[in-house]
């Protein structure tokens, strides 16, 4: 049975990005639906500038999972406020991403299982 999965990115931390990043692969390569969605600090990872070849302790890094993410057009919100104080456009967002506000967040939360980074 496919399920609804809910990955929320709230830090500009590389391990805490490549393991989100690295689950919702893996939900959505299973057939499951996977949304997405980043706050906080996280929306620093909406920037398409970004070096994502930094590796992490067990060598895997954001690039070996979120151009799949992006090439399947997996949908991911980006905090409204948060990108916008901290001065990101959409135009620098990856082609999968879009501002997006608290109260989608709540309804995505609602139907789905939850991770949290």
């Amino acid at each position: 049975m496919m399920q609804n999965f809910l990955f929320v990115l709230s830090k500009d931390d590389n391990e805490a990005a490549t393991r989100c990043f690295q689950f919702a692969k893996i939900a959505h390569s299973k057939g499951h639906h996977v949304d997405m969605f980043f706050i906080d600090e996280g929306v620093m990872w909406a920037n398409n500038d970004r070096d994502l070849s930094i590796k992490t302790v067990t060598g895997d890094c954001p690039a070996d999972y979120l151009p799949y993410l992006v090439e399947n057009e997996v949908t991911t919100g980006i905090c409204t406020p948060c990108a916008k104080n901290r001065k990101l456009d959409e135009a620098s967002f990856f082609s999968n991403m879009q501002l997006d506000g608290g109260p989608h967040l709540i309804d995505m939360a609602a139907e789905a299982k939850v991770f949290n980074f």
